[in-house]
């Protein structure tokens, strides 16, 4: 964890500067109490992230501020190479002091330091909590690392460490199949991502859909491909998202990992957000791999629960009629 390794990186470092410290993409966990709160700005695409942080006083930003520099930057690598990369990147071109890399080796930190060793001179590493931590001075052209939001042979607008940036997900695909030929009203996509959904809701009579996309930079490539006025987007944890009014339907393939832990707790909490956010005539259309356990939530947040057509990998359900919980 970055508590652990930061404090030994900056007895190494030794210095700093005097300008603001950038901390990008930490985890919503992560210990930054060694560094001075009043120089760092965080920066992460999640809502969630900038939320606790900003909750503690920090600074907070979804992405890099324009014409912002900056007297160091700790970079937190990210699951996906090309998003640590291009994160690499942007603070190599933005910082003017040290760069501080601190990852676990399940995130790629060993391969991390091999690639940075073969064009920067690298301080460290620092061996602790199943990961690594090292430094460079900033300055190098990293430019070729510098990945952003680009159009796909599909037609669709995605970025690095976007959910299925590659291509259309499977699960998506098939409840976007699934879905009737008339849907009225307003729709939320809970989840949305890059707004395949969306996209495929639009094609009916609705009134509006809302985006609620916890990643910034997801709804950036969202806002690419859905450019139906209709669209509404919101960055904004979809657990805990209160619409302008009531919906008469949500969309959603959930998400159920927190890091590389599977977590059916989210699915959970995103059926629960559905019902809570549902007209009491409002029905969710939703899918999921097969093997998480959601039914009994399923039951306990709605009165009617049918279990379309799937397949061997997804489950497909419409749950109908909210229950209300009472207090």
């Amino acid at each position: 964890m970055i508590g652990d390794r930061l404090p030994l990186a900056l007895e190494a470092v030794e210095r700093l500067g005097d300008g603001i410290i950038a901390v990008m993409h930490p985890a919503v966990d992560a210990d930054l109490s060694t560094l001075p709160k009043s120089r760092v700005r965080v920066i992460s695409p999640l809502a969630t992230v900038c939320e606790h942080f900003e909750a503690r006083g920090f600074e907070v930003a979804a992405e890099v501020p324009k014409d912002t520099r900056f007297a160091a930057s700790v970079v937190c690598l990210t699951r996906a190479r090309a998003e640590a990369q291009a994160l690499f990147a942007v603070a190599m071109a933005r910082t003017d002091g040290m760069i501080i890399v601190d990852g676990q080796k399940t995130d790629g930190a060993d391969s991390m330091l091999k690639a940075l060793r073969k064009r920067v001179d690298v301080g460290g590493p620092i061996s602790k909590s199943h990961g690594k931590v090292y430094w460079c001075e900033a300055g190098a052209d990293f430019s070729d690392w510098a990945l952003g939001p680009e159009l796909h042979a599909g037609g669709f607008w995605t970025a690095p460490g976007v959910f299925s940036a590659d291509g259309v997900d499977p699960a998506s695909a098939l409840l976007a199949n699934a879905l009737p030929e008339a849907m009225v009203g307003t729709v939320a996509d809970l989840g949305a991502g890059w707004g395949y959904l969306t996209a495929h809701v639009l094609t009916r009579d609705v009134a509006a859909v809302h985006l609620v996309e916890a990643h910034d930079m997801a709804l950036q490539c969202a806002r690419h491909n859905v450019t139906d006025p209709r669209a509404v987007f919101h960055w904004a944890d979809a657990t805990q998202w209160t619409p302008p009014q009531k919906m008469d339907a949500v969309v959603m393939n959930p998400p159920f990992h927190t890091g590389r832990s599977a977590d059916p707790a989210l699915g959970r909490a995103f059926i629960a957000a559905a019902a809570r956010i549902l007209q009491p005539h409002g029905a969710l259309w939703m899918v999921a791999n097969r093997h998480l356990p959601y039914e009994d939530t399923l039951t306990a947040h709605f009165s009617k629960v049918v279990d379309l057509d799937g397949d061997a990998r997804f489950k497909l359900v419409r749950a109908e009629r909210p229950k209300r919980t009472r207090g």
